[in-house]
């Protein structure tokens, strides 16, 4: 090889490297904070209170999931207060914790998180005696609930499932990781030290378990809410689920002028939440336009 052919592609190699880890730690984060607010202040905003009836009108609690690099207050500053305005009991959980890693959470196995996630709704059905929970999830938090309904007996216990921007069937990261088998060694540091990144990786084994036998189980209504300029869950079209009962949602579609990206529209985009409403209550659903952010 020419000395100067070789030179030229050793910045290269190292330039996509880094383009691949940055994604993989970085991207896939949710707008967290470097200090996560304390679990009384999701209490003083009027959820995780467990003192919480359900009503009438919104006869079952609402789970919230954060994503990758989530925890449990972050990533439902907005969309948490949103609902319990509206009259749900909403509880959110911190899933994925990795030993000496505080506030970034979703780390974890996926399958391991999944048992988290059981356990929690089995406390939330317990302290308001509602028969079925609703769960809300961003990103992983989308995803991740597949799991739960279909190999740990979720399907008994949720009538509706609502993914913001979920990576149901992996993520290549805008192609970045089908690079990880030209770096020996990275692929298996990111599976030893971050699991639940290694198992969201487009044909990863835990997706292909996750996918195998069809996207959904019978009894539960799906809802994806997906953004094309997603750049994260990479292609946006594969959060789509494939099956009955299920409503895929372009926000574009509703608002051809709503920009948000991965991490806006499971955060802050008020179109986006305003759709999570209607999938939560569809008998009273109303339209969503791009009007909605002042709902």
């Amino acid at each position: 090889m020419l000395p100067w052919f070789r030179a030229a592609r050793v910045p290269r190699t190292r330039s996509l490297l880094a383009a691949l880890l940055l994604a993989l730690t970085v991207l896939v984060a949710p707008a967290a904070t470097a200090s996560a607010a304390p679990a009384e202040a999701a209490t003083s905003r009027g959820w995780n209170d467990y003192s919480c009836k359900p009503s009438a009108a919104h006869p079952r609690p609402v789970v919230l999931v954060h994503g990758t690099f989530g925890n449990s207050i972050d990533n439902w500053l907005v969309l948490a207060p949103y609902l319990v305005n509206r009259g749900y009991c909403v509880f959110s959980l911190d899933y994925g914790q990795l030993p000496g890693v505080p506030f970034f959470h979703g780390l974890g196995p996926i399958d391991k998180s999944a048992e988290q996630l059981d356990v929690f709704v089995d406390k939330v059905l317990d302290a308001t005696g509602a028969p079925k929970a609703d769960i809300v999830g961003h990103s992983q938090g989308g995803m991740m609930p597949n799991y739960y309904l279909k190999f740990l007996g979720g399907a008994d216990k949720v009538n509706a499932l609502v993914g913001i921007a979920p990576d149901n069937h992996g993520t290549t990261l805008l192609g970045l990781t089908k690079l990880l088998p030209y770096f020996p060694g990275v692929e298996k540091f990111i599976s030893d030290k971050t699991p639940g990144l290694a198992d969201q990786v487009a044909g990863s084994p835990f997706i292909t378990k996750l996918t195998a036998g069809g996207d959904t189980v019978p009894g539960v209504r799906y809802t994806v809410i997906a953004t094309k300029y997603d750049q994260v869950v990479t292609p946006y079209r594969t959060q789509y689920l494939d099956g009955p009962n299920v409503r895929n949602v372009l926000l574009q579609d509703l608002c051809p002028v709503d920009l948000s990206e991965h991490v806006a529209i499971g955060t802050i985009d008020r179109i986006a939440f305003h759709e999570v409403a209607n999938a939560l209550d569809p008998a009273r659903a109303t339209p969503t336009t791009c009007a909605s952010v002042i709902g």
